[in-house]
């Protein structure tokens, strides 16, 4: 970019093409996220006012986001934000970006969870905490547990709780699974999004995907390390006819319903993402528990 005047048609136009070169993910959507974020607007507003210039100092920021997005970083990173199950989650370098096919997660979770009677629900491996507080907000008289391994994690995750307002009903415990949680509590619902990749494709993945935690990706040298513990520790944790909800990679469907069945779980199952591919993994546990683990 030269000292010319840049208005905002010109520098997303400019911008969408050099993406596009340098094959970024969704070139002009990227453009104007980042845009917006150094204007501290909508991308609509950024269309009603195309012509307007850009100051020296905007212009200074936004190409600086450019170049951090070319070097790999994530743009969830690069605007502090992700949208998540229709609230605006915090997010950075110290958690996972919320996917989208995870709020499938969410809403299988809700539907087992009363709306109108209290309940207690956990998620391990809360990350960033989207799931815990989106099932915490959907749910006004649900207790949510959320556990991580990470402190740095568990940190983002009580923010997030304050910041959307449930923090009363969103504890937070750093620790190895269910580690952390206290004797004797029961939930109805346990739900997790574990890291599941092989060890040996992370390097293989997106330059953007291996800026994010290798905690929360590397599920060890089958990337079921950790599933195979959750399916198995779950039941110790479950009210009887409590329900699993678990997210996993796409060809770990027959891997994951073998270990629930094997565990003990009832209603064993696998369904599917938006895009037909088998992502969740569900059981429920025996309304008359016989031994567990």
């Amino acid at each position: 970019m030269s000292s010319e005047t840049w208005t905002i048609r010109k520098v997303l136009t400019w911008t969408t093409q050099h993406f596009e070169k340098r094959q970024v993910d969704a070139p002009r959507l990227t453009a104007e996220i980042l845009l917006s974020h150094v204007l501290k607007t909508g991308r609509v507003r950024l269309y009603v006012d195309l012509d307007r210039p850009l100051s020296k100092d905007e212009l200074a920021t936004y190409k600086a986001l450019i170049a951090r997005r070319l070097s790999g970083e994530p743009t969830q990173y690069l605007t502090g934000t992700r949208e998540f199950y229709n609230r605006a989650y915090k997010v950075d370098a110290r958690v996972l970006i919320p996917r989208p096919e995870t709020e499938l997660l969410v809403e299988a979770a809700l539907r087992k969870l009363p709306k109108d009677a209290p309940a207690r629900a956990l998620d391990v491996c809360t990350g960033s905490g989207c799931i815990a507080i989106s099932l915490a907000a959907e749910r006004p008289l649900l207790a949510v547990t959320a556990t991580d391994l990470s402190p740095d994690a568990c940190a983002l995750a009580r923010e997030n709780a304050e910041a959307l307002k449930v923090s009363e009903r969103v504890t937070v415990l750093q620790g190895d699974l269910f580690s952390p949680l206290p004797a004797g509590v029961l939930f109805h619902v346990v739900v997790s999004n574990p890291p599941y990749i092989a060890s040996d494709e992370i390097p293989g993945l997106s330059a953007e995907v291996r800026r994010e935690p290798r905690l929360a990706l590397d599920g060890g040298p089958d990337g079921l390390v950790a599933l195979k513990r959750v399916v198995s520790e779950a039941r110790k944790w479950l009210e009887p006819g409590g329900l699993l909800a678990l997210e996993m990679g796409e060809t770990q469907g027959p891997a994951v319903l073998e270990l629930l069945r094997a565990a003990g779980y009832e209603d064993a199952r696998v369904e599917k993402d938006l895009e037909r591919r088998e992502r969740m993994a569900f059981g429920t546990q025996p309304a008359v528990s016989g031994p567990q683990g």
